[in-house]
């Protein structure tokens, strides 16, 4: 029997809070690691031994990285080594971010640079952090085994559920859900799971193993003064630039190498961008072609090239329909990058590969990541409210598809908003359909370039204030998915207002109240 555990005090007291507000702070930031019943969250054997509280201030994916370091000061290495990574428990890396700092530190996982969202900055703390383990033993860092259990313990290796095991499926279609004239490229995306064996559940994610753009290999091969041909470790160059090395960013590891065969102050400024500086103010644009064409002097060995690259990381993608209503495939909906940088036009290496270069029957690697809380509820009955701007949708068709193929009698209120009504309406003869049928019982739309004042989901749920709190007082679970550094957050603002107006409830109050739907799970987010 599990012994319950009082809040962890996280927020000073003499922090400039209210009691009220410092109260939602302690339990937004314990929620994130407490189970929702109040149990003592499990901890490995001997984790306690390492003066660790358990508490992580820094578990906010907004907060730069500098803050985050500066919150986890003092504490043992591998929480130091947790606050380095992007806090947003993507499992892009194949763990949630605590558990791949765990890893590190026992040293069971080796790779430093996994952490796609953390990008250099991670990468270069971790690497930091990481020549502590063999350092002086007198910092009274207990060594790494004894602290965390072996990796092999957690992480699974059934195929198609992990990125270190991925299964082949085949991509069927591709379809535009933007029409002429709108400012983004989005598209639905379907692949084959026929022959896969996987399943999976509505809020999982999807790795996707993507290709690089061929153009972009050929001007880097080009830049390197090298044949295609080249054969590395019998394999062709041009098909390892292709399929298993990122060709963006430019990694500190290739500063490095150019900075052995070239010299003068070429010598220094790669130096200095190996070291993270910036000596020409032009660090954030450099990938690895701009890098070989910034040292053009420069003629690296293929085989040394290739070796100084970071390895092509999975994407992951919210899955966008229910294994229930179609179990033969699976769906994505993906927002296509393109930019301008360095005056060269950039390609998103996964949503240009989705949405131009793979071909129907091509088949490509892919995984089945689970979802951290991120769910429906258990009960069919209660009510939910889902806001999902933009591809922030993706689950949401997911769970409507999942509630009408179980009979689920809760009613469902979809918040959508994206630029123009009749450019940027996503699945919008489904969400009809689902409409008139009764599956969803609301669909609240908002529009932020329909008009000259910008209009956007939060401003929808305002008018719907009163209607929100009814559906919140019969129980109804929240649930929302998109950006976490704007959206996610005016969101939640916008829901603590309609709490304090229509729950009578004070700021404070109304604080307290979302900061408790979060840590009984009735408040949950898919943010990125």
């Amino acid at each position: 029997m599990t012994s319950v555990m009082p809040p962890r005090e996280v927020i000073s007291p003499s922090a400039p809070f209210s009691d009220a507000q410092r109260a939602w702070l302690n339990g937004l930031f314990a929620g994130l690691f407490e189970p929702d019943d109040g149990a003592s969250p499990a901890v490995p054997t001997g984790v306690a031994s390492d003066g660790d509280d358990g508490a992580a201030p820094w578990h906010d994916q907004t907060m730069p990285i500098a803050e985050r370091m500066k919150l986890a000061e003092n504490r043992p290495l591998r929480r130091r080594m947790m606050a380095a990574m992007a806090q947003q428990d993507c499992g892009q890396c194949g763990f949630n971010c605590s558990d791949y700092a765990d890893a590190i530190a026992n040293r069971s996982e080796a790779r430093l640079n996994l952490c796609v969202p953390g990008g250099k900055e991670t990468a270069r703390m971790l690497k930091a952090l990481y020549a502590e383990l063999g350092g002086d033993a007198s910092s009274g860092l207990k060594p790494a085994a004894e602290v965390v259990p072996a990796v092999s313990e957690i992480r699974t290796s059934e195929r198609g559920r992990s990125r270190d095991n991925p299964v082949e499926a085949a991509f069927l279609s591709r379809l535009r859900l933007n029409k002429a004239g709108s400012e983004k490229e989005t598209w639905h995306l379907d692949f084959d799971l026929t022959d896969t064996e996987l399943d999976y559940e509505v809020g999982d994610s999807l790795g996707v193993f993507p290709k690089n753009d061929p153009i972009l290999v050929g001007d880097v091969i080009a830049a390197l003064g090298a044949s295609p041909d080249h054969v590395i470790g019998e394999v062709a160059l041009k098909t390892i630039l292709t399929e298993r090395v990122s060709l963006s960013p430019a990694p500190d590891t290739l500063f490095q190498l150019l900075s052995y065969i070239i010299g003068g102050t070429a010598r220094q400024k790669a130096r200095a961008l190996a070291s993270g500086e910036d000596p020409d103010g032009d660090a954030a644009s450099l990938d690895v072609l701009a890098a070989l064409e910034k040292f053009s002097k420069a003629r690296p060995d293929p085989e040394a090239f290739v070796e100084a690259l970071e390895p092509l990381q999975p994407r992951l993608y919210s899955i966008s329909s229910s294994y229930r209503a179609s179990p033969a495939k699976v769906s994505l909906t993906v927002d296509v990058v393109r930019y301008e940088a360095g005056k060269r036009r950039r390609l998103g290496a996964a949503s240009t590969y989705l949405a131009e270069r793979i071909q129907s029957g091509e088949k490509l690697p892919i995984y089945v990541q689970k979802a951290h809380g991120f769910a429906l509820p258990a009960d069919p009955n209660l009510p939910i409210i889902m806001v999902g701007p933009g591809t922030g949708v993706a689950p949401f068709r997911a769970f409507l598809q999942e509630r009408g193929a179980l009979g689920a009698s809760g009613r469902n209120w979809l918040f959508f908003g994206h630029q123009r009504s009749d450019l940027d309406f996503f699945y919008s003869d489904e969400l009809k359909a689902m409409r008139s049928k009764g599956l969803l019982t609301r669909l609240s739309l908002a529009w932020s370039r329909d008009s000259d004042q910008k209009f956007y989901v939060q401003d929808r749920m305002r008018q719907s204030g009163q209607e929100v709190w009814s559906w919140l007082a019969d129980g109804a679970h929240f649930y929302v998915c998109g950006d976490a550094k704007r959206m996610a957050k005016d969101v939640e603002r916008a829901l603590v207002e309609i709490v304090a107006e229509f729950g009578k409830r004070s700021t404070d109050d109304a604080i307290a109240f979302v900061a408790d739907l979060k840590k009984r799970g009735r408040y949950q987010q898919d943010v990125y």
